[in-house]
């Protein structure tokens, strides 16, 4: 659900928002959905420094974030230079700021943030197994409580609203430096460890944001039914080609 964020004068309306950019560690991190991300964004918000740009995210993780001690969300306006005479005309009208947010892509972090940047900061996100996505993300959508089976959630529409593959390209073509894999997680966290040149190992939050909402713990293959393979198969094409995704 969306929530309003209060930064000086003007109330902001945020919904899942959450990205990290660090000036501190010259690392950019963009947020898929349903791949643990903003538990890795909460592990992130630890070792950011004062200038960087740590999007908001829900109030429920935000707290969370605060009582470990970590960076909550800041810095997330764009400061005025940045703006352009539509910004502006946005704001004076309409009370709107331009902001980084969570899930944003990265087509419109290249164009914020200009080519320098971009091009030497290290960029990365995270995939994920599509058959194993699209159930975690049928829970999240309700699951049962709102559709019958998982085929009639996909003919719903409800599968390709994920944000993920389109997030990480441009025009198909992936742009950041590295496509970690959900399914190799702690592997995942020890090489960011290591290109970011960490004093300290990066470690995911004991308690995991946004668990327990998958009800059914049973492994995809013996939970989707053959049409639905199918259906996903077509659907997350992509993916699977590109990192050797199979049934």
């Amino acid at each position: 659900m969306p929530h309003l964020i209060n930064h000086g004068r003007v109330i902001i309306r945020a919904n899942n928002i959450a990205m990290i950019l660090s000036h501190k560690h010259k690392f950019i991190f963009i947020k898929t959905q349903k791949t643990a991300g903003t538990s890795i964004e909460i592990a992130l918000s630890r070792i950011c420094g004062q200038r960087d740009i740590i999007a908001p995210i829900s109030m429920e993780d935000e707290k969370h974030r605060c009582d470990l001690g970590y960076r909550g969300s800041q810095n997330y306006v764009l400061r005025p230079k940045l703006r352009s005479r539509k910004d502006l005309l946005n704001l004076i009208l309409f009370k709107q700021r331009k902001t980084f947010y969570n899930h944003i892509p990265a087509v419109q972090i290249k164009e914020l943030i200009g080519r320098n940047i971009w091009d030497n900061y290290y960029k990365f996100c995270f995939e994920r197994n599509p058959f194993d996505k699209i159930i975690s993300w049928y829970y999240w959508n309700g699951g049962k409580t709102k559709y019958p089976s998982i085929m009639d959630f996909m003919k719903a529409g409800k599968a390709g609203e994920i944000k993920g593959f389109d997030l990480y390209t441009i025009n198909s073509l992936i742009v950041v430096d590295k496509v970690y894999k959900y399914e190799e997680l702690s592997a995942a966290m020890l090489d960011i460890t290591e290109r970011l040149n960490l004093s300290e190992p990066l470690e995911l939050p004991t308690t995991r944001a946004k668990a327990g909402i998958r009800k059914d713990k049973g492994h995809y293959r013996e939970i989707l039914t053959n049409e639905e393979v199918e259906w996903i198969s077509k659907t997350f094409a992509r993916e699977m080609a590109c990192f050797n995704y199979e049934f």
